[in-house]
Parts: structure tokens; sequence; C-alpha cells
């Protein structure tokens, strides 16, 4: 098979090779054709075939800095405090605005008896609204309890 190199990363075009196109889009010209017939390739012919190859990774030294990896970027130990403490803040607030409102949705839902609006005259309507108020107030719980898992880490 004679093939024109170039270089890397670039197109090889083949000369006078048989190429086979094989079952599953494989095309493979180190095939024998008795090889190809027992796999179910068939020849290509007539239509010039290129070949691209991929770039060959770098060997990677034990000395190199790019083993390295980046630098480690220092805080000031007082803009690191003031950058917790902004932190925790936030987060003491979040929790404080989640507890009130788990505590407005918690009396809408008055133990699982909430007052009946004016369209749930079906009674499925009204166990569907129950069902969805219990199913936020357990969410509402599981943010407020990761809220507070947050801010123990702090």
């Amino acid at each position: 098979m004679a093939l024109c190199s170039i270089g890397p990363g670039h197109a090889l075009a083949a000369e006078g090779a048989v190429m086979y196109r094989c079952p599953g889009n494989d095309y493979n010209n180190t095939l024998s054709p008795k090889e190809a017939k027992d796999k179910g390739c068939k020849t290509i012919e007539g239509a010039p075939i290129t070949i691209i190859q991929g770039t060959k990774p770098r060997p990677v030294t034990a000395g190199s800095p790019a083993s390295a990896g980046p630098a480690v970027s220092r805080i000031d130990p007082a803009e690191q405090r003031a950058r917790d403490s902004d932190a925790r803040r936030i987060l003491e607030a979040e929790l404080k605005r989640e507890e009130d409102r788990l505590a407005t949705m918690k009396a809408e839902y008055n133990n699982g008896e909430p007052e009946r609006l004016g369209n749930e005259k079906n009674f499925q309507k009204y166990m569907d609204r129950v069902g969805d108020m219990k199913a936020a107030i357990v969410r509402k719980e599981s943010d407020i309890a990761a809220i507070k898992r947050e801010l123990t880490k702090q």
C-alpha cells in the first residue's frame, strides 16, 4: 500500500490500495480478500479515499511543570473571614425566611384539614390540594435541613 505522508494531523491519500467497507461503518485496507469476504466487507472502487490521522499525545515527564497542576492562589485570612461571615449571614437569612414560610404553610395545612376553597366542591380536588400541600411542607422541611447542614459546615 502506498501512502503519502505529509505530517501528523494531516490528510493521507491511499493510492492503488484496495479499501473495504465493512458492516458497522468500518473502513479497512489491511484485510486480505478472503478476510474481507468472511467479514461481509465490500470493495470500494472509484472513490478517492482520504484518511485523517489524529494527533498523538505528548509524553509527560515527571519533572515537567505542566504536571504539577495550577498554582494555588492564597487569599488573605482577613478577606476569607469576611467571606465566611457574609456566607453565614446569607445562610441565616435564608434559613429564617424558609422557616417563616414553613410556619405559614403549616398554618394553611391545618393538620391535614385546610379550609375548602370555593372551587373545591368536588372532594377529590380538595384531597389533591391537601396532598400537594403536604408534599410542599415535606420539601420545605428538607430545604431547611439542608440549610442547617450548610450552616454547621461554616
